[in-house]
């Protein structure tokens, strides 16, 4: 069992959309077969081995490595890993984890008890959409409030420049760009998109403004493509010139309490995106219907929204998905916004 949950994610790893990573895809077949040898793979992630595949302990398991590697202390593996120079030789790779994982450092054991962080700043372009959605239909300035926000660079968004042809929003002079990749539509970039503040909850956030927690965050980001990683190495740079709040916070607690303060002549934006899945049926349940009744007392003044990014029910793509409560009792609207790869990449515009 604990081989082929190995090899499900070598299957995402490799077959995902402009975020493809072939050295994971084959470390993870190497990993796989040392688990069915009972090498020390076995001990180190058999006793999460009944775990649902949702968990990702074998993403928890490569950052950890990945953390030592890019900290540089693991020089011998990272001759092997592509965000550090390395040859990308995934044998060569796991000739040297045997011995690693034998006896496993603390770096490693710490990352198996954390759910992945990755903070995929490529989910920016989704993301950003359904921000022009709201801006234009509620002609307001919005309060950001993300669920599950890791370091919150998802929370800046006013710091990259999203564009499709001649239209575009953001910062133009940004180094992390997301340009062309909207399909059959665009959302209206023409939208004003004002935001008001910003703020998120993680149960353990990561303090991007100090070096180890920057080296944490890169951790979680698959050593390729390259692309990818100097993408969220430069959203790391930039997202540390703009303050954004973190709680270290429960989801169900942190929520409520967003939707009890007062923002009068702003739109409230409760967002997410990949991470519903690490929270309870009950939790999940307790947010929505928190949410429903927040919705069912807004105003025009003072309008909610819920945006999420989340995988589609066969877990093959991540759909961005709209709810809306305008105010003055009219019923919430429900809309299905685009749909793209799990990592970022094109989109499918479907409003």
């Amino acid at each position: 069992m604990l081989a082929a949950t190995i090899r499900r994610q070598a299957v995402g790893m490799v077959a995902a959309p402009n975020a493809a990573c072939p050295f994971y895809g084959a470390l993870c077949e190497e990993l796989a077969r040392d688990a069915e040898d009972g090498g020390p793979v076995t001990r180190v992630i058999a006793p999460f081995g009944d775990a649902e595949f949702e968990a990702a302990y074998v993403l928890r398991l490569l950052s950890g490595i990945h953390y030592m590697v890019l900290t540089g202390a693991a020089p011998e593996l990272a001759r092997h890993f592509p965000s550090t120079g390395g040859d990308a030789d995934a044998r060569g790779a796991m000739n040297v984890l045997r011995e690693f994982l034998d006896a496993p450092p603390s770096e490693v054991v710490d990352a198996l008890r954390l759910p992945p962080q990755t903070n995929e700043v490529g989910r920016s372009a989704a993301l950003a959409s359904g921000l022009l959605v709201i801006a234009d239909a509620v002609q307001l300035p919005l309060r950001l409030r993300e669920i599950g926000s890791s370091a919150g660079l998802n929370l800046r968004p006013d710091c990259y420049w999203f564009a499709e042809g001649d239209a575009g929003w953001g910062n133009r002079e940004s180094s992390v760009r997301f340009v062309d990749l909207w399909r059959d539509g665009t959302p209206p970039f023409d939208a004003p998109l004002a935001i008001a503040d910003r703020r998120g909850c993680d149960t353990n956030p990561i303090d991007i403004g100090t070096d180890d927690g920057a080296t944490r965050l890169l951790s979680y980001v698959w050593p390729e493509p390259r692309e990818r990683f100097t993408r969220a190495r430069d959203a790391i740079s930039l997202a540390r010139t703009v303050p954004a709040q973190i709680d270290r916070a429960d989801a169900g607690e942190w929520v409520p309490r967003q939707l009890a303060e007062p923002g009068a002549g702003t739109a409230l934006v409760v967002f997410h995106s990949v991470m519903w899945q690490y929270l309870d049926g009950a939790t999940r349940r307790a947010i929505t219907e928190q949410l429903e009744s927040a919705g069912a007392a807004a105003t025009e003044d003072a309008p909610l929204a819920w945006l999420r990014l989340e995988p589609d029910a066969p877990y093959r793509r991540n759909e961005l998905r709209l709810t809306m409560w305008r105010g003055d009792g009219a019923d919430a609207d429900e809309m299905l916004l685009a749909s793209t790869g799990f990592h970022g990449g094109n989109l499918d515009w479907l409003a």
